[in-house]
């Protein structure tokens, strides 16, 4: 599983001119489900992701969890960051989930976060979305369950 961690002041998400998600301070994630991906992958985003001390604390340094910090979490599926374009000009995008799992994964990882206490809204899954952000900082963090960056 990968997730493109933004830290934002506002993010909302837009589908055929209907906002269907919007947060205020927290983190923009993007989530990427693999076709390998299971439990243990998505333990591993629902504990690492809010936990994540990307917040600045009262010296200014980045030691405050969106826990801590009492951040939203804005979730959109994105298949595309297992796009693979190594080989060629045009992506493939073969270690991606099928959608049926893809979605079913992540909907586990967002009533994850919920189940934390955490305020999580979403996008729509498999639609044409456009997303709107204010990156804070900007920090961008890129995690991959398996730890490959």
């Amino acid at each position: 599983m990968r997730c493109v961690i933004q830290r934002v002041t506002e993010a909302s998400v837009t589908v055929g001119g209907e906002t269907v998600g919007r947060i205020g301070k927290g983190f923009m994630v993007l989530i990427g489900v693999s076709a390998e991906d299971t439990e243990k992958d998505l333990k591993y985003m629902a504990e690492k992701v809010p936990n994540l001390r990307i917040f600045e604390d009262e010296a200014g340094k980045m030691n405050v969890s969106l826990k801590d910090a009492g951040g939203e979490i804005l979730a959109v599926s994105q298949f595309t960051l297992y796009g693979d374009a190594r080989g060629s000009r045009r992506p493939s995008f073969i270690q991606a989930a099928r959608p049926e799992e893809a979605n079913a994964m992540y909907e586990k990882l967002v009533e994850a976060w919920r189940a934390q206490g955490i305020r999580v809204e979403t996008g729509r899954f498999r639609a044409e979305m456009q997303v709107s952000l204010v990156n804070d900082g900007p920090v961008t963090i890129l995690m991959d369950s398996t730890k490959a960056f």
